[in-house]
């Protein structure tokens, strides 16, 4: 049984939390303790209803502002699926949560009010999981009981998120009318939306195809960590890390970087046992036939086709720190496994979140903004662009003076 990520964002108030508990909970995943813990806070607040909501909204602050701050995790299952939840926070103060959600998902769920339609936080997320490589989303358009179930306002706003979601990269877009609050179309078609042909939320998100997104060509393995077996002659060593393209067999030749050399893998062990084969995103020890010299950082990839050895990378940048980025600025870059300094060369451009507009103009990314960069590196990464390889083409930008995350980084090109 497969495993599928996906992951609940939009703007603040939207109904994001509501539409995850209720998934939940129309789902049989909710255990009788924690619905009764959720009946009676839903009491305690005064509530005439159980907020389903507080499931996710776990934290002191959230449930007192009623509003997401943290990513929450919730996993459930169905026979025909297995499912990991990321419910993310929808106030454009806690982008940066929103971004590590969606950062390993496979389909994002984006949830917009009927009554409001698209707000600007909308199109900002709508255009970071489109940066982040996430090729489904689900556009639940939410609350239709407060307009009546009327199809004309659901028309509306497919209408208005089709044209702007035309200039992103998205293969796969469906759209469905709910009520997270009533359960319309969440598990069950509602029928009160007779018009809706389309199927309820739980069904596409069992049916969608999401295993061809993964790159299964491109053998790419960042030594994460060295393990050496003093029992063994010699002091045997094993090569951790997850896999993070291709497919990794028992026999197959190698080629170590950075120093170029070859080999061939003697064994792979995943969860305390030997293993034929390893394939993303499996974590995996591998033992090499010949004794090379490898290191955290390093990478194990085929001879005939190896990542770019870059010094000069071209990437697209999400801003979430107060300390604007600006040229000439030197910050600290994680990619894979591998944590180097990079000095900005150039801020090439900011995008309008509202009409996707280029702005060359700009020279600086303040808190929140998202545009293009130029980075130089005094040691090679060994990349893939972002859009072949999601694990090998993503970096992390991190604020040397006060080693906090300040930015997430997609590859475009190397040099």
């Amino acid at each position: 049984m497969d495993t599928l990520r996906f992951v609940a964002i939009g703007s603040v108030d939207d109904g994001k939390s509501t539409l995850v508990g209720r998934l939940l909970y129309d789902s049989k995943s909710v255990f009788t303790d924690q619905l009764a813990a959720v009946e009676a806070a839903s009491r305690d607040r005064g509530e005439d209803y159980t907020n389903l909501a507080l499931l996710t909204d776990g934290l002191r602050a959230e449930r007192e502002q009623g509003i997401t701050i943290d990513v929450a995790y919730r996993y459930f299952a169905t026979p025909r699926r297995k499912f990991i939840i990321a419910d993310t926070p929808g106030h454009v103060q806690y982008t940066r949560n929103m971004v590590t959600g969606a950062s390993t998902a496979d389909l994002a769920i984006i949830v917009v009010d009927a009554r409001k339609g698209l707000t600007d936080q909308s199109r900002r997320h709508a255009l970071l999981v489109s940066l982040l490589g996430v090729r489904h989303l689900v556009v639940c358009v939410n609350k239709m009981d407060l307009v009546g179930f009327e199809q004309e306002a659901f028309e509306r706003i497919r209408a208005e998120f089709t044209a702007f979601a035309s200039r992103l990269a998205m293969v796969d877009i469906v759209f469905i009318p709910v009520s997270a609050l009533h359960g319309d179309n969440i598990v069950t078609r509602s029928p009160d939306m007779p018009w809706h042909a389309g199927s309820p939320l739980l069904h596409h998100l069992e049916e969608v195809y999401v295993a061809s997104d993964r790159n299964l060509v491109d053998l790419r393995f960042p030594v994460q960590y060295v393990i050496v077996d003093r029992r063994a002659a010699g002091g045997k060593r094993g090569y951790a890390g997850q896999v993070s393209g291709g497919v990794l067999r028992v026999g197959d030749e190698v080629m170590h970087l950075p120093s170029g050399l070859t080999s061939r893998v003697a064994a792979i062990d995943w969860l305390g046992q030997g293993a034929g084969q390893a394939m993303p995103p499996m974590s995996v020890t591998v033992r090499l036939a010949d004794e090379l010299d490898v290191s955290r950082g390093d990478m194990l990839c085929r001879p005939h086709n190896a990542p770019r050895a870059a010094h000069e990378i071209d990437m697209m940048a999400c801003w979430m720190t107060d300390r604007a980025l600006r040229p000439d600025m030197t910050i600290v870059l994680k990619h894979t496994t591998r944590t180097v300094r990079a000095l900005v060369q150039d801020v090439r451009y900011r995008l309008d979140v509202r009409t996707l507009h280029r702005e060359e103009a700009v020279r600086e990314l303040s808190r929140n903004d998202i545009g293009r960069l130029r980075l130089r590196v005094p040691q090679p990464l060994f990349c893939d662009p972002y859009s072949r390889n999601r694990l090998t083409g993503a970096t992390m930008l991190i604020d040397e003076a006060t080693n906090q995350t300040a930015g997430l980084g997609m590859i475009n090109e190397m040099a």
